[in-house]
């Protein structure tokens, strides 16, 4: 099987170094002709909880030297998916499944407008890294990964894929409710990564101060009020309870949206609190806490060349 991993990001290079464990074929598409020709020569360079260690990748960052491809995992940003999956177009048929990886909600229904909603694969990931240098990242957390399709279908290339995932050391399991989980990680993400971003505080200390839990548990609120107007089951009973759990749980975390902003770089905010904002208003449901946050950290994207310093 010849797997493409498109973006490599701190996932992207986490996922292809752990595929690289397996028999099958392994590339990365990347929109930087320099960075894949660093990861080409170099290889991916680990640290962190699964040791120190090199994987060989083929990288590239012209569709045309891959020529065909059995699996496409997209891990780029999620502002960046439509223009990912157009980079991909030429190695995808009607054979090739697409996995999406990322944060946010509505990646699933981007790339379907590019290549039909039946080859597309949605995911969560528990996985932790954090991006170092090109082709070099830290392994921060093990988690579980999975993976569904919108109409609950499970074909026989996705327990393909399930196979190969759990056979490198990716714990990954199958869901008839990808939609259900991906929401589930919407709420912890809308909780957690704006107030890391404005704060610039690692994910467990937003619940040793009043303030930012109390926006926390104001910001989970609505975004649980949305779910349960769209009626999306969540997977936890207590939303705000497993959000505070999982500050606790990666309390020396920089969150995504964090490493972002200290990178200045653009943030994900759109597809996180800015689709409870979004949902909000077509559904009536009135978000003013996330809204906030959306434009705080919109701010601070905009702003990075005028911080004091």
């Amino acid at each position: 099987m010849k797997i493409v991993i498109v973006g490599p990001g701190a996932m992207g290079c986490l996922v292809a170094a752990f595929l690289s464990k397996s028999k099958h074929e392994i590339w990365i598409l990347d929109k930087s002709k320099k960075r894949a020709e660093i990861i080409a020569k170099n290889g991916i360079k680990l640290e962190g909880i699964s040791g120190n260690w090199k994987a060989r990748v083929s990288a590239t960052n012209n569709a045309k030297d891959i020529k065909s491809a059995d699996l496409v995992i997209i891990c780029t940003k999620s502002y960046d998916t439509k223009s990912a999956i157009k980079s991909a177009a030429e190695i995808v048929n009607d054979n090739t499944s697409v996995v999406t990886l990322q944060n946010g909600v509505g990646n699933v229904e981007i790339i379907a407008d590019e290549i039909g909603e039946d080859n597309v694969i949605g995911g969560v990931s528990n996985l932790g890294a954090t991006l170092l240098g090109d082709g070099h990242i830290r392994h921060a957390g093990c988690g579980e990964t999975i993976i569904g399709r919108i109409d609950g279908k499970i074909p026989v290339l996705m327990r393909d894929i399930r196979e190969i995932f759990n056979k490198v050391g990716i714990k990954t399991r199958i869901s008839r409710d990808i939609k259900s989980l991906i929401w589930s990680k919407l709420i912890i993400n809308v909780g957690i990564n704006a107030l890391t971003a404005i704060t610039r505080l690692n994910n467990g200390r937003l619940v040793e101060f009043v303030g930012t839990r109390e926006i926390l548990k104001d910001a989970v609120t609505e975004a649980v009020k949305v779910a349960k107007r769209k009626r999306i089951k969540l997977i936890f009973d207590d939303p705000l309870s497993k959000v505070e759990s999982v500050c606790e749980a990666t309390a020396t975390n920089v969150a995504s949206m964090l490493q972002d902003v200290l990178k200045q770089k653009r943030t994900e905010i759109d597809f996180i609190n800015g689709v409870i904002v979004r949902q909000g208003k077509s559904l009536g449901v009135k978000t003013p806490v996330n809204e906030i946050l959306v434009y705080l950290v919109k701010t601070i994207e905009q702003s990075y060349n005028l911080r004091v310093k």
